[in-house]
């Protein structure tokens, strides 16, 4: 029989329900069953692809090149669950499909309505993937709070479910805040309140993730239990840890979460309980030796989910090398600012041993970049543009060493002579931004002996992509011959992938996006290799 989690949370968000559904598809996973993750957010957009970084964090991108809550990043570098544009899901999409099928005829004249017909559509998506072969346990992870109008169609899309499954192949786990006041004291009500309307809603939560500062002192976990009506063993404290988020599988392997969710649901585990990798993470993390500073040099540095991935990688990156991590985040505009008060950045990039510029859209802060990325070519720093940062490093190289004044991007700049940068032929009359980039997985063909080469060990490679703007074919001939490597390209040649400094000791831009495929378990390459390479050319290895 198949198995459904339900992740739901209470009282505000941001509370980490990515990471406890992450979490505990690890653990179950570590059990021997095979997992499939979905996240479900109530928003009325299509998908994640036009929403600010600072309202919605990252856009994580799928190889079939869906663009999609961040959440699904957490999943992909805990578990092995197969992630795609279907695991999800949006009330755009769901509300596009229902009047769809009411334009086609397909509900014979009846009247469309949120229940039934709303509800059924969610339940078809979830069901859909969790009913296939080779999946036994499904995590629905709802996004929202419990009490928020745009998630009510979800909530009982859910109670309808674990009516039909029954609770042995149903189960729910609520998230909610427990609060520390002034004094010190933990206060228990919201979370009362947060199960109240749970309750209200006719969901009863199975298992309650109590998210606090400090662990949850064994009494009021008690106290909690006698008012929610959910065994004491099944309230557990989601305190924060001091580490690294890879830990938080351990502390609550700890709790006994794996336990309780395999009692309640009458799974009988095949193997070990838990591997000793995420501890080994956490190991590393507190006690490496040696650490690695590294810069990033971005546009939107105040919403710390905004690079959420590559923070990740380069953590990944620290971890193959067995350092710890310490990246500091550098907003663009603040070079610009050191630039026109006539400051040298000597000063700024002094303490770290690397540099990296990540992706995003418009002209604000990208005169910093380039700033940045020319300091770092000519003081001879390790440097990784990703995307945009590949980008810059074109227009730094062209204005720099071509001696091209002007050298922009026409996204920058649409009227200029030099669009160094520009769209492609088929991009220029597109006016709608969703789902109009080049997107998902797709291959490149790499040179040997060229530092991409080395980290992937294969000319042929695979990645991500998420941009609309290519390095211009008209003047990579000129980039060339001025000693710019370009390293890599589209299977057919016609469009750069990746490029390279001269006599540099690792200066690497590459046009897709490696953070997405890059875990705790198997950093990706080119994060690993740009922390050895800052390692050692500070002399820290």
């Amino acid at each position: 029989m198949k198995k459904y989690i339900f992740v739901t949370g209470g009282v505000c968000s941001s509370l980490g329900k990515g990471l406890a559904s992450a979490s505990l598809g690890t653990l179950l996973e570590n059990r021997g069953f095979s997992v499939c993750m979905i996240k479900v957010d109530p928003y009325i957009n299509v998908d994640a692809g036009t929403m600010s970084p600072y309202q919605h964090g990252e856009v994580y991108v799928t190889d079939d090149g869906a663009e999609t809550d961040l959440d699904l990043g957490n999943y992909a570098r805990f578990t092995h669950s197969p992630l795609s544009a279907a695991h999800s899901v949006t009330t755009g999409q769901i509300y596009d499909a229902v009047i769809r099928k009411e334009r086609e005829g397909k509900f014979l004249g009846k009247c469309v309505q949120v229940v039934p017909h709303i509800t059924d559509e969610i339940k078809r998506r979830i069901l859909t993937l969790g009913e296939k072969p080779e999946i036994e346990i499904t995590i629905v992870e709802i996004g929202g709070t419990v009490g928020d109008i745009e998630s009510i169609p979800y909530l009982e899309a859910v109670r309808q479910i674990i009516h039909e499954k029954g609770h042995g192949d149903a189960l729910s786990v609520h998230l909610t805040l427990v609060p520390t006041v002034s004094g010190g004291e933990v206060k228990t009500k919201p979370t009362q309140h947060s199960v109240k309307e749970m309750r209200e809603i006719g969901i009863q939560p199975d298992v309650l993730l109590c998210r606090c500062q400090e662990k949850l002192p064994d009494d009021l976990k008690r106290k909690i239990s006698q008012f929610t009506n959910i065994d004491h063993d099944c309230v557990l404290s989601a305190h924060d840890v001091d580490t690294t988020i890879y830990e938080i599988p351990v502390v609550y392997h700890q709790q006994g979460m794996d336990e309780v969710v395999c009692r309640k649901m009458g799974l009988r585990s095949r193997k070990s309980k838990i591997t000793s990798l995420w501890g080994r993470l956490a190991d590393i993390h507190k006690n490496a030796k040696t650490t690695v500073n590294i810069a990033m040099v971005g546009k939107y540095i105040e919403l710390g989910d905004a690079y959420k991935s590559v923070d990740e990688s380069l953590v990944h990156g620290a971890f193959a090398n067995e350092v710890r991590l310490n990246l500091i985040k550098i907003d663009s505009e603040d070079v610009e600012q050191k630039i026109a008060a006539g400051e040298t950045l000597d000063e700024l990039f002094a303490p770290f041993d690397g540099i990296l510029i990540p992706g995003g859209f418009g002209s604000r802060g990208i005169l910093g970049m380039v700033q940045t990325a020319r300091f770092a070519r000519e003081h001879k720093i390790p440097c990784f543009g990703i995307c945009l940062g590949l980008q810059i490093m074109v227009i730094e190289y062209s204005r720099s060493i071509l001696g091209i004044k002007d050298a922009d991007s026409s996204e920058f700049r649409p009227e200029g002579n030099n669009s160094v940068i520009s769209l492609l032929e088929e991009q220029v009359d597109v006016t709608a931004y969703g789902g109009t980039m080049r997107l998902g997985l797709s291959e490149s063909l790499v040179t040997k002996g060229t530092h991409i080469f080395n980290a992937y060990g294969s000319t042929n490679i695979h990645e991500r992509h998420r941009h609309r703007y290519e390095v211009s074919n008209s003047y990579r001939e000129a980039l060339s011959k001025a000693g710019l490597i370009l390293s890599g390209t589209t299977t057919d040649g016609s469009l750069v992938e990746s490029l390279e400094w001269p006599d540099h000791p690792w200066g690497v831009g590459v046009q897709f996006h490696p953070e997405f495929t890059s875990s705790p378990i198997k950093a990706g390459p080119l994060f690993r290799e740009f922390i050895l390479h800052a390692l050692k050319n500070s002399g820290k290895k």
